[in-house]
């Protein structure tokens, strides 16, 4: 992993592309901080990594699926038996116009 710097330009690169307007005060407040987060992040490049598999969710995804199995279904007068409105055999909804 190649070695990054955090120096003025980078900062003020990253502020234009968050729409960000830095004083010089803001900017040298900013700096040390940053340059210490990419400083605790280079802490990673020691752990080895070369048997591990690239992972793109925390746990492994995997379908879960039931069997199929034919069952009675409801007839027609049951499905409606508790409906509030209904004609004609089918459900009836309110007017959209």
């Amino acid at each position: 992993m190649a070695k990054d710097v955090v120096d003025k330009p980078l900062l003020l690169r990253v502020a234009e592309n968050a729409r960000l307007s830095l004083t010089e005060a803001e900017i040298k407040k900013f700096l040390p901080q940053l340059q210490e987060i990419l400083k605790a992040f280079s802490k990673l490049d020691s752990i080895d990594v070369e048997k591990e598999q690239p992972s793109f969710q925390p746990i492994k995804l995997t379908n879960v699926m039931r069997e199929d199995r034919i069952k009675k279904c409801l007839s027609q007068e049951d499905a409606l038996l508790n409906a509030k409105n209904k004609k004609g055999g089918y459900f009836l909804g309110p007017k959209v116009v």
